[in-house]
C-alpha cells in the first residue's frame, strides 16, 4: 500500500512514484478497502503523471490528510499482506520514512524499493518495515490458529481458479501442471519465496488428497532451481487439491509450468495396507459372519486400523482364522481391479457400500479376485494381492459399544515385526539352550519344574510354621487363662503373616498372639484371638487400634484376626510390650 500527502510538490519526484507503483502493483491481488474518491485518484495521477490505467488502482481509502492506495506488496518471504508506505513529498525533494512509515519492500525478482529510492537521494527506515512485516505475521498465524484445523482450508480461491485434475492412479509424476493458485499467511499469493510454508493449487496432480479412511501422498513439486516439499494434500469442496508444503528452493509463481512427483515408496506401502483392508473385510465376514460391517478405517504406510460391528471381542482362534484367510488371498495373487461405473450398475455386482458415505452417480468399485472382494473405494490399490507381502494382526479391542477394532501391519513393518519375534525366539532358545524348534517343549518342561518347586517350598514353609508356631506356644505367657505372646520378624510377607495368625488361632483357642514384620522400614502388624480370647472381650480388632498408633500407624479387623500398619521403628518394641497390659485390662 502506498500513501501520498496531499501536501506534496506536485510534480516532484513523478518517475520515482510511478516506478515505485508500477514494480510493486504489478503483480499483485487485489484486498477490499473503501473505494478511492475519485478525489484521491486524480491526485494520485496528478503527482504519478500517469493515466489512471498505468497507476493500477486496486483500492483504497483516505486516513487523516493521507490519501493511500490500496495493493498487495511482495515482501520479502513472500508473505502477502498489506502495508501502507506514507511516503511524504517535501517541497526540498527528501522522502522521510520513519517508524510506521514504511517503504522498504522487496520485489518479485529480488531487488529492494529501497534501491530505486535511493537513486533518487532519498532515505528508507528498513528496521520499521522489518518490525510491521513481523507483527502481520504474527496476526495472521493468530487468525489461523482460531480457525483451527480448518484455517487455509477456508481460502476462497473464486471461480477462476479450477478444480485440480487427479492422474494418481496411473502415474506417480506428471509434467506441465500449472500453478494456478498460492495461498501464504491464509492469504491468496500471486508468489511464493524460499523457506516459505503455504499451500500450493494445480491444474492437474498426481497427488492423493486424504480421503476415505487414506492418507495423502507426500512428495515434491519442482521446476528448474524450485522445490517445493509436500507433506499434506487435502480436496476441498470445489474440487482444487491443496498441497501443503514448504519452499525448499527457488521462487515459485501463480502461472508457472512444474512438475508434481509423489514419494512411489510411500505410495505402494499405503496401497498395500489399502488392499489388505478390503482383504480383512471379507476376512471378518467370512470368519464371524455377515453381520460385519465397517465402521471406519485409517490406511497409513503398511499400517490399518479397521473398526467393525460385532457384538463381542474376538477369540484368539478367531483371529488366527482371520490372519490366516488375509495372508491366503495375499498369496492367491488375485488381480485387483477398479473401474468407475454408474452406480445403480455397481449396485448389481454386490459391491459393498458404507452407508455413512454419500455416493455420486458415477462410483469407483475396486474388485479383487474377480469376485472375491468387490466394494465401492476411491482409494489407490495394489493390482495384485501377492504385492501386499505379509499381513499381522497386532491388536484388536473395543472402542466403543458393538463396535470392534483390529489393528495390522503389512509389507515391510510386516516383515519388521516378524523379524523382531523372530530375534526374541533366537535369544530365548540361547538361553535355555535348546533349538527354537524346541523352545516350546523346554517352556512346558520348565513351568512344570517351577510348578513342582513352588509346591515343595509351600510344603516346606508349612512344616516351618508348624515347628515355629509350637514354640511360640511353648514360650507364651499365661495372662488370666490366656497364652498370650508377641514377635517380629523382618521381611516375613503379610501372607505368611495370615498363615500362621490361622495356624496359631485355630491350634490353641486360648491363644491371644501379636506379630510384626519390618519390610523396607514399614511394620505390619497381625493380631488373632482363639474362641476362648474373643469370649472373655479380648478382640484383635481392638489389639490392632490400640497398639498401631503407638508406631504411628492404624488398623483394624474381625475379633478373631485384624492387621495395621506403623512407621516408626523405635517404637516397635514398645508397641508389642503393650499386649500384656492390654488382655490385662480387658479380661478384669
Amino acid at each position: 500500500m502506498y500513501s501520498f500527502r496531499n501536501d506534496y510538490s506536485e510534480g516532484a519526484h513523478p518517475k520515482v512514484l510511478q516506478r515505485l507503483i508500477d514494480t510493486n502493483l504489478e503483480q499483485t491481488c487485489g484486498y477490499a478497502l473503501d473505494p478511492l474518491s475519485d478525489a484521491a485518484r486524480e491526485t494520485v495521477r496528478r503527482v504519478c503523471a500517469a493515466p489512471e490505467a498505468d497507476v493500477h488502482f486496486i483500492s483504497g481509502g483516505t486516513q487523516t490528510n493521507l490519501l493511500t492506495i490500496a495493493a498487495f506488496l511482495r515482501p520479502y518471504e513472500a508473505v502477502i499482506a498489506p502495508y501502507t508506505a506514507h511516503i511524504s513529498l517535501h517541497e526540498a525533494g527528501a522522502i522521510e520514512a520513519t517508524g510506521h512509515k514504511v517503504c522498504a519492500v522487496e520485489t518479485p525478482d529480488g531487488k529492494l524499493t529501497a534501491e530505486m529510492v535511493a537513486e533518487e537521494g532519498m532515505d528508507v527506515d528498513q528496521e520499521g518495515f522489518k518490525a510491521l512485516m513481523e507483527e502481520q505475521r504474527a496476526r495472521a498465524r493468530k487468525a489461523r490458529e482460531a480457525l483451527g484445523d480448518l484455517g487455509w482450508a477456508g481460502v476462497e480461491f473464486g471461480k477462476d481458479v479450477p478444480s485440480t485434475e487427479f492422474v494418481g492412479y496411473d502415474a506417480a509424476q506428471v509434467e506441465g501442471a500449472k500453478v494456478v493458485a498460492l495461498v501464504v499467511e491464509n492469504e491468496l499469493a500471486e508468489a511464493m519465496m524460499p523457506g516459505v510454508e503455504g499451500i500450493v493449487v494445480l491444474d492437474k496432480t498426481p497427488f492423493y488428497a486424504e480421503m476415505g479412511g487414506q492418507v495423502a501422498d507426500h512428495g515434491t513439486i519442482f521446476a528448474a532451481g524450485v522445490d517445493f516439499e509436500v507433506t499434506d494434500v487435502q480436496k476441498n469442496k470445489g474440487g482444487k487439491y491443496m498441497h501443503y508444503g514448504k519452499m525448499a528452493e527457488g521462487t515459485l509463481k501463480v502461472g508457472d509450468a512444474v512438475s508434481a512427483r509423489i514419494d512411489a515408496g510411500r505410495r505402494k506401502a499405503i496401497m498395500r495396507a489399502h488392499t489388505a483392508t478390503h482383504l480383512l473385510d471379507k476376512a471378518l465376514r467370512t470368519v464371524l459372519g455377515d453381520h460385519v460391517h465397517q465402521a471406519g478405517s485409517l490406511v497409513e504406510e503398511d499400517y490399518l486400523r479397521f473398526d467393525f460391528t460385532h457384538f463381542t471381542a474376538m477369540t484368539a482362534e478367531e483371529l488366527s482364522r482371520v490372519s490366516q484367510e488375509v495372508n491366503r488371498a495375499i498369496l492367491e495373487g488375485f488381480a485387483v481391479e477398479a473401474k468407475e461405473m454408474p452406480i445403480e450398475e455397481a449396485k448389481k455386482t454386490g459391491a459393498i457400500a458404507l452407508f455413512s458415505e454419500k455416493y455420486g452417480d458415477v462410483v469407483r468399485v475396486v474388485n479383487v479376485g474377480g469376485g472375491y472382494s468387490v466394494e465401492f473405494c476411491g482409494g489407490t490399490h495394489l493390482d495384485n494381492s501377492a504385492k501386499a507381502g505379509l499381513f499381522h494382526i497386532e491388536s484388536e479391542f473395543s472402542v466403543a459399544s458393538g463396535v470392534r477394532r483390529i489393528e495390522a501391519v503389512t509389507g515391510k513393518r510386516a516383515l519388521e515385526e516378524m523379524n523382531r519375534f523372530q530375534d526374541m525366539l533366537f535369544q530365548a532358545a540361547a538361553a535355555l539352550k535348546v533349538k527354537p524348534i524346541d523352545l516350546k517343549e523346554k517352556a512346558g518342561q520348565m513351568v512344570a519344574e517351577t510348578r513342582e518347586l513352588r509346591q515343595t517350598i509351600e510344603k516346606l514353609k508349612a512344616k516351618e510354621f508348624v515347628s515355629e508356631a509350637d514354640q511360640f506356644l511353648m514360650s507364651a505367657k499365661q495372662v488370666k487363662g490366656l497364652r498370650v505372646f508377641s514377635m517380629s520378624r523382618s521381611g516375613m510377607s503379610a501372607d505368611d503373616m495370615r498363615k500362621m495368625g490361622d495356624f496359631l488361632r485355630d491350634k490353641d483357642a486360648t491363644v491371644v498372639a501379636l506379630m510384626a514384620s519390618v519390610n523396607e522400614e514399614k511394620i505390619t502388624f497381625l493380631a488373632v484371638c482363639g474362641k476362648e480370647a474373643v469370649a472373655k472381650g479380648v478382640k484383635a480388632g481392638d489389639i490392632i487400634k490400640t497398639i498401631a498408633p503407638i508406631c504411628g500407624g492404624k488398623g483394624g479387623g474381625k475379633p478373631d484376626s485384624a492387621m495395621g500398619g506403623g512407621s516408626d521403628l523405635l517404637k516397635l518394641d514398645d508397641a508389642l510390650a503393650a499386649l500384656d497390659d492390654f488382655v490385662n485390662e480387658k479380661v478384669n
